[in-house]
């Protein structure tokens, strides 16, 4: 087991001699023309900026080789760029097997434990009082697909962007519309819940999450989105007089889950349990994604992180905010 100090535990002036995975990587060139390497590394904790520059020792070997995914041993301090915390490197070169480290070494992961989750998901499956709805999700949540589903991330680097984290994202959902069904007792629950369950099953084919997470070719070409609505109207194909109202209802749930067109919904919500979801959706994803993106990202000089592009602001680190995991839930239901 890979034993050194988190990154999200270092600060400037911190010596880093670790083993890191490279998440991005760029070649690039100063306005002087010197050609430069531009890194993104991280470990399960944090990712971090790093400038591989043509007189670093390292530099011939990563240039033209080196890609995402790949284990880099490295030496340097910590330091800052324009308010944001960056590796200053002294050395850099791939690793090989020798050293004893894999990528998994360097992938976070739920703090949940992914075979309560996965009962906790299956026992909500048998609750589905719809007959249709219930063995089309046994069907479609079995075998190799249900075993991806426990696995992989919810995202590449946003929300639950961890291994285990779709299944997590998708038992909050749950208990978020669980909730929203006690106070309009006019939604259909069992759609909800079913929408609930399906809404990102394509991730587990739109990403790829052995190594640093990346999208597939597919999952670029057609989307998570899509690719679930397309298994969706395979298996009902499967289920004798499957209703067809009940097909579209659970497909266009799916297809609107992200609420608006700029969101890359290929439909917005035309039923009230459509809104329900994207809205509930919202709120696990984002409160999730800042969370982690105080608790990941390495600390500077003050209390404010880097301008996080995609919440279109930067963060503010409260004094007294609680950040251990000692109170976590084994489940998410308890």
């Amino acid at each position: 087991m890979l034993k050194q100090p988190d990154l999200a535990d270092l600060k400037k002036g911190d010596t880093v001699d670790h083993y890191l995975m490279i998440r991005k990587i760029e070649e690039r060139s100063t306005k002087a023309g010197k050609a430069f390497l531009s890194l993104e590394l991280g470990d399960k904790s944090a990712v971090i900026n790093a400038n591989v520059w043509n007189d670093t020792s390292g530099f011939e070997q990563l240039t033209g080789k080196a890609k995402t995914g790949d284990i880099v041993k490295v030496s340097g301090t910590i330091d800052e760029f324009q308010g944001s915390p960056q590796i200053k490197l002294n050395f850099a070169e791939l690793t090989d097997d020798s050293a004893g480290v894999t990528a998994r070494d360097f992938l976070s992961k739920s703090s949940h434990d992914p075979d309560e989750m996965e009962n906790e998901f299956l026992t909500r499956i048998e609750q589905i009082s719809n007959s249709n709805l219930r063995t089309l999700l046994k069907n479609i949540f079995s075998g190799e697909r249900l075993e991806k589903f426990k696995v992989a991330p919810a995202g590449k680097s946003w929300h639950h962007a961890y291994l285990n984290g779709l299944i997590e994202h998708t038992l909050e959902l749950i208990k978020i519309c669980d909730l929203i069904c006690e106070f309009h007792k006019e939604l259909n629950r069992d759609l909800l819940i079913a929408g609930a369950m399906l809404h990102d099953l394509g991730k587990t084919i739109e990403l790829k999450y052995d190594s640093a997470f990346e999208y597939s070719d597919k999952g670029k070409l057609i989307g998570h989105i899509v690719i679930c609505a397309l298994m969706i109207e395979e298996e009902t194909k499967k289920i004798p007089d499957f209703p067809n109202e009940l097909k579209n209802l659970i497909i266009h749930i799916v297809l609107s889950h992200q609420g608006k067109l700029e969101y890359a919904s290929p439909v917005v919500p035309k039923i009230p349990e459509a809104i329900a979801l994207y809205q509930a959706d919202e709120l696990s994803a984002k409160v999730n994604a800042y969370l982690n993106t105080l608790k990941s990202e390495v600390s500077g000089d003050g209390n404010w992180t880097k301008f996080i592009h995609l919440a279109q602001t930067d963060l503010y680190r409260q004094q007294n905010s609680s950040t251990n995991n000692e109170s976590v839930n084994k489940s998410l239901f308890d």
